[in-house]
């Protein structure tokens, strides 16, 4: 049985995690899910890596929310590159989802977004273990996680 590990933080403002689980959840069978939750984003490639080596992971999600200031965009531009190297040192995806605090204008708009991009990054990742050919499928169709599609510059032919 193939396992999908979840990492999230508590200093997000949005329950991502248990958006993610949810949306997982109705996605299929033929997996189980392990959850580690850490304080902040650059803890995420940890704990990442600690779902491959301890928990038996085959793909991870990496859920978090930056905050507004330059630092937290720094910050998250680190912890990224700390999902890259765990990713590749790994030989295994890991699927980072993050919401950054000032892409929504307001709170109700934040929630919405997170769960939405939540949601869309635990199917994705779903798929990345289950279903490839859809994914190949949707190559070049401008798919945006928690808004709108860009759609494709040109239709295939």
């Amino acid at each position: 049985m193939k396992r999908i590990g979840v990492a999230d933080t508590t200093f997000a403002r949005v329950d991502m995690g248990r958006y993610a689980l949810r949306a997982l959840e109705g996605a299929g069978t033929g997996f189980r899910v392990v959850r580690r939750t850490v304080p902040g984003i650059k803890d995420l490639p940890v704990a990442c890596r600690r779902l491959f080596t301890e928990d038996g992971a085959d793909l991870c999600l990496a859920l978090g929310m930056p905050g507004k200031a330059e630092y937290d965009r720094t910050c998250a531009h680190e912890a990224s590159l700390g999902l890259i190297f765990t990713g590749v040192l790994e030989a295994k995806p890991i699927v980072e989802c993050f919401v950054f605090e000032g892409e929504a204008g307001d709170d109700r708009a934040l929630e919405t977004l997170a769960r939405r991009r939540a949601e869309e990054h635990a199917l994705n990742a779903y798929a990345l273990l289950f279903r490839p050919r859809a994914l190949e499928r949707a190559a070049g169709a401008g798919l945006r996680q928690g808004f709108a599609d860009a759609g494709a510059v040109r239709r295939a032919r």
